[in-house]
C-alpha cells in the first residue's frame, strides 16, 4: 500500500513568545508529527507540539557544533516521504536569515510538498518591545536590516548614510561593528541599543552611543541579540511607561526585573497536556518556566468497570470526581456510551479542588460539595449526607489510590464502587530540554503537584547517570510542593521540601513560590 503524501511546513516561530506566533504557525504545531528545530527557537513553542511528536534538534547556534545543512535537508525529505507532517521551525521568519532557500530546493528536487509560514522576525519585534520605533518623520525615513555574522563583508561607506540600522547576529562581533562605524564616520555620539533575548523574561536592554557601547557591555553576553543604531532609539524615553524611562540606564529591561519571580527558572513537573496554564502564570510573574511531562495521561487497560457503572447510573446516590483528569476522562466514556449530563438527574456530585469543580462547570454542572482544605481524604470527615447504604460512584486512576478514602467510606455503611476511567503513566524518556537545563544547574525552583510526578520524576533522573548517581545537583534547588501528601513523596524520594501551598491547588503553589522567593531572594 502507497504512503500517504507527506507535506513539509517550514514555520517561523517569532521571536520567542507564542503568543507572537501566528494563528496558522500555533495551528500547525498542535498538529506535527515530526518537528525538526534549529536551537534558537524557545521552549514555549515546543511545548505546543503533541506529545507524540517526534523532536529532532538540529542545532544552528552560532559559535556551536551544527548540523549540516544537507542533513537537514535529507531529514525534511525523509519524513516528508513517509507521510508525515513535517514542522521545520525556525526562529523569526523563515525567510530573514533563515537560511530556508537551500531546503526548499531539496524539497523540490525531491518532490516533496511543502509550504512557507511567515513569522515575525526579530528584527521588527526587537525594538518595538523596546519601545523604539524604526521608523520616524523627522529622524528616520528608512532604516536596513542586516547580518554582521560577517562584518567585514558588509557595504559600511553606504551603511552610514541610512537613518536606522538593524543589525542581527552581532553580538559576538560588536567590537568590529562599532569600529567600522568610527572608521566610517558614523558620529561617536549615535545613540545605540542592543536587545537581548527580545519578548522573553529574560529579556535584557543596554543603550548607549558608538563611544561607549562596547564599554557597558564589557563581561557580557549578548548572543542572541537586536543591535539598533540611529536617533530612533532616544524615542524610548518619551515612548515607554514613565516608571521604566526613569531606569533607561539599566541593563535589564525594569518590566520584566520588577516582576516577583523574575530571574527565576521554574520546572514543571506535571501531564504533559495539563502544565500550559500554571507554565503560563509562573512566566507572567518573570519567571521562565520549563516544562518537563511526568505524567502521560491515557485510557485505562479496560472500560468495563466503567461501561458497567454508567449503565447503572440511576442507582448511585453520589459520584465523586477527584481530579481534573476524572472528570474529563469520565464524561468523555459517558459520551461515549450515549449518554450525557442528563444521566446524572438525581445524583449528587462531590469534587475535590478548585479546578476539579472549573472542570465540572465546563460541563455546565456545579458541585453539591467540595470539601475543605481541597483535601479528598477530608471528603469523609465532612461529607454532606448519611453515608449508611449510601451508594457512591468512584472513577478513578486505574493505578489505584485514594485506599484510605475508600476505606473510611466503607467502615461508615457506604457502597463504594470503583472504576478506572484514565491511567497515568510515566513518560519513557526525560525531556532533552529539561534534562540539559537540569544538567546544566539551570534550576531554581521545581514544582510537583501530585505524588505520582514526585515518584515519575525520580525514575526520568534515574535515566541519567550524572545526576542519579549523585544528589549534589538538588542541593541549591527549591522542592516546591502542593501540599502535604505531594510533601511525604518529595521527603521520601528527594529528601526535602522548601514550599508547601498554604490551598492545596496550583493558585495557592503560585503564591507560595512567590512568598518564597520574596523572603530568600531579596
Amino acid at each position: 500500500m502507497k504512503n500517504p503524501k507527506g507535506k513539509v511546513y517550514l514555520v517561523g516561530a517569532g521571536p520567542g513568545d507564542c503568543d507572537l506566533m501566528t494563528v496558522r504557525s500555533q495551528k500547525l504545531l498542535s498538529q506535527a508529527e515530526v518537528l525538526i528545530y534549529d536551537a534558537l527557537v524557545d521552549i514555549p513553542q515546543l511545548e505546543l507540539i503533541p506529545v507524540t511528536c517526534l523532536k529532532i534538534e538540529v542545532g544552528k547556534r552560532g559559535g556551536k557544533p551544527s548540523t549540516q545543512q544537507q542533513e537537514i535537508n535529507r531529514l525534511l525529505v525523509e519524513h516528508c516521504h513517509r507521510g508525515k507532517q513535517v514542522i521545520r521551525l525556525k526562529s523569526g521568519d523563515p525567510f530573514i536569515f533563515g537560511r530556508s532557500s537551500s531546503e526548499i530546493q531539496a524539497l523540490i528536487a525531491a518532490d516533496c510538498d511543502f509550504e512557507v509560514i511567515p513569522g515575525i522576525s526579530s528584527a521588527f519585534a526587537a525594538p518595538l518591545l523596546a519601545g523604539i520605533p524604526l521608523t520616524d518623520p523627522v529622524m528616520s525615513r528608512c532604516f536596513a536590516v542586516m547580518s554582521a555574522h560577517e562584518p567585514d563583508a558588509l557595504e559600511w561607506e553606504a551603511l552610514v548614510k541610512i537613518e536606522t540600522l538593524v543589525i542581527l547576529m552581532g553580538g559576538r562581533n560588536l567590537g568590529e561593528i562599532v569600529w567600522q562605524l568610527q572608521k566610517h564616520e558614523l558620529s561617536s555620539q549615535t545613540p545605540i541599543a542592543i536587545i537581548r533575548d527580545c519578548g522573553r523574561p529574560e529579556q535584557q536592554i543596554w543603550l548607549g552611543t558608538v563611544s561607549d557601547i562596547v564599554h557597558k557591555t564589557i563581561g557580557q553576553s549578548l548572543s542572541p541579540c537586536v543591535i539598533i543604531i540611529g536617533e530612533v532609539v532616544r524615542l524610548r524615553e518619551y515612548l515607554m511607561q514613565p516608571e521604566i524611562t526613569n531606569r533607561i540606564d539599566l541593563p535589564v529591561t525594569p518590566n520584566h526585573s520588577q516582576l516577583p519571580l523574575a530571574g527565576n527558572t521554574i520546572l514543571v513537573t506535571r501531564a504533559a497536556t495539563q502544565s500550559g496554564q500554571f507554565s503560563d502564570r509562573l512566566q507572567e510573574l518573570g519567571a521562565r518556566a520549563i516544562e518537563m511531562p511526568a505524567l502521560v495521561i491515557g485510557p485505562p487497560s479496560s472500560w468495563e468497570a466503567l461501561d458497567s457503572a454508567i449503565a447503572q447510573l440511576s442507582t448511585f446516590h453520589w459520584l465523586i470526581l477527584t481530579s481534573h483528569n476524572a472528570v474529563d476522562c469520565f464524561f468523555a466514556r459517558l459520551e461515549a456510551s450515549g449518554k450525557d449530563a442528563r444521566s446524572l438527574f438525581g445524583i449528587k456530585i462531590a469534587v475535590v479542588g478548585k479546578k476539579t469543580a472549573e472542570s465540572l462547570r465546563s460541563h455546565s454542572l456545579q458541585p453539591d460539595f467540595i470539601p475543605p482544605n481541597f483535601v479528598a481524604d477530608s471528603l469523609v470527615e465532612n461529607f454532606p449526607d448519611k453515608l449508611q447504604n449510601c451508594k457512591i460512584l468512584f472513577p478513578r486512576v486505574e493505578s489505584g489510590g485514594r485506599e484510605v478514602l475508600v476505606k473510611e467510606f466503607t467502615a461508615k455503611g457506604a457502597q463504594v464502587i470503583e472504576a478506572p476511567a484514565y491511567q497515568s503513566c510515566c513518560p519513557e524518556t526525560i525531556d532533552s530540554i529539561a534534562l540539559a537545563a537540569l544538567r546544566n544547574r539551570e534550576i531554581d525552583i521545581i514544582t510537583f503537584a501530585s505524588s505520582k510526578t514526585v515518584q515519575n520524576f525520580c525514575k526520568l533522573i534515574e535515566q541519567s547517570p550524572e545526576l542519579s548517581r549523585s544528589q549534589d545537583w538538588l542541593k541549591n534547588v527549591c522542592i516546591a510542593s502542593i501540599g502535604p501528601e505531594t510533601s511525604k513523596s518529595c521527603y521520601d524520594l528527594l529528601g526535602k521540601v522548601d514550599v508547601e501551598a498554604q490551598e492545596y491547588t496550583l493558585d495557592g503553589l503560585t503564591e507560595a513560590i512567590v512568598q518564597w522567593v520574596a523572603e530568600n531572594q531579596t
